[in-house]
């Protein structure tokens, strides 16, 4: 019988030894931490958004890290495959805003739970609290394991499934990358992703736990090329911002020390210039004979005042009659444009996921199997593909992972 060992008890490494184990393959799992499925706990912030609701070309869209490579993937287990699964698993799920689909439990342990029972039904070998230190091959062909305590599994197929170095207290230590490169693949140079970001600004300090619903963004690079935008929710933190429209927009920055980056929020986005102009004006004549600072509460966030006001240069006590047409138009291109300078990610380990990871030419899209070294297959974060936020990493897991399992 032919034996395949899968490295890594994660979203996909669980997935490929399920399927794998449906061939009737003698399959083993090696997972280094005492459980399966412990990052899967944590995403979603514990309610595991486990794909997106939307067309198969919209998935592709959602990868903007070679999400071509992903065709046969994502045609082969699509994200209707992902709910029936689930669905059949006992784990019945719902589509909220941006087709984004959870499980009606809200309850990420119920995904992990779903995941662990299917894999024992299959009557996969797990082997929780085992380290792999080697993967060895023999004329460019898959020959065995080598674990930390030097035990040696001889096997025919390899999956790798070990994620990325996010969240490492889940165990994504980066030990695939060391597994390919050792191989002889090449591994692209890995930075995180769907991460909050650190600004200059200091006035974020004020702002902390400050969330903001249906707001704009767009991201500038150096040369004032915009290279995001979106519109959702984001929240201001000690360092600088995060929430979904920021961890998306982390995806398309490249190396932050290299390239300087700006976020211009848009405050008002449902209003042009004009309108929220002569929304201003109308919240002016209201506090005719107020102060400036009292001016703004039908406006802003209590706050989001005193920041826009100081850097509005208005004196907060000027009577807001006295305000002059100029000011008032720069105060409405402030709210139109508040903008933030990136100083850098936040440190990998607060990542949701990894970009970078080995390189996709080496690896055959079809199958995921290696084309260095035969029996050599790969699935979920390991490789160089990452998405936005919205349950399309997940569905990147499961489908590379269900390919790799289906040709192991």
């Amino acid at each position: 019988m032919k034996k395949v060992v899968v490295i890594g008890a994660g979203a996909a490494g669980m997935m490929a030894a399920s399927v794998a184990a449906d061939r009737g393959l003698h399959v083993t799992l090696l997972e280094k931490n005492n459980r399966v499925g412990k990052k899967i706990l944590i995403t979603g912030k514990g309610r595991c958004n486990i794909t997106n609701d939307c067309e198969i070309e919209e998935l592709i869209e959602n990868v903007p890290t070679n999400g071509k490579f992903l065709y046969s993937a994502f045609y082969t287990f699509t994200n209707n495959d992902v709910i029936d699964m689930f669905n059949n698993l006992g784990v019945k799920t719902k589509t909220e805003r941006g087709k984004r689909v959870f499980p009606e439990s809200d309850k990420a342990h119920d995904v992990a739970n779903a995941l662990e029972k299917q894999i024992k039904n299959k009557k996969v070998n797990v082997v929780l609290n085992s380290q792999v230190d080697k993967i060895i091959s023999k004329d460019n062909k898959i020959e065995k394991i080598i674990l930390k305590d030097k035990k040696e599994i001889k096997c025919d197929s390899v999956i790798v499934a070990t994620g990325g170095i996010s969240y490492p207290r889940t165990g994504s230590t980066g030990d695939g990358y060391r597994f390919a490169k050792s191989l002889g693949h090449t591994i692209i140079d890995t930075k995180p992703s769907l991460i909050g970001i650190e600004v200059q600004e200091n006035f974020v300090r004020d702002l902390e736990k400050l969330s903001l619903r249906n707001v704009a963004i767009k991201v500038f690079n150096s040369k004032n090329k915009k290279v995001y935008e979106d519109f959702g929710e984001m929240e201001f933190t000690k360092f600088g911002v995060d929430g979904p429209i920021i961890k998306s927009a982390s995806c398309r920055m490249k190396d932050t020390t290299k390239e300087n980056y700006k976020i211009v929020i848009d405050l008002k986005p449902a209003l042009d210039e004009e309108k929220l102009d002569k929304r201003v004006q109308k919240d002016f004549q209201k506090y005719t004979n107020k102060k400036f600072e009292k001016s703004l509460d039908d406006l802003l966030p209590q706050k989001l005042i005193p920041i826009i006001i100081n850097l509005s240069e208005i004196n907060p006590e000027t009577l807001v009659h006295q305000i002059s047409r100029e000011q008032r138009k720069f105060l409405v291109n402030l709210l139109k444009n508040l903008t933030l300078t990136v100083k850098r990610y936040r440190p990998i380990d607060e990542a949701i996921i990894t970009s970078g990871g080995v390189k996709v030419s080496e690896i055959n899209a079809s199958t995921m199997e290696s084309k260095l070294v035969e029996g050599l297959f790969f699935a979920g974060e390991v490789i160089d593909v990452d998405a936005y936020t919205g349950g399309f990493n997940l569905q990147i897991a499961f489908s590379t992972a269900y390919l790799a399992g289906l040709n192991c």
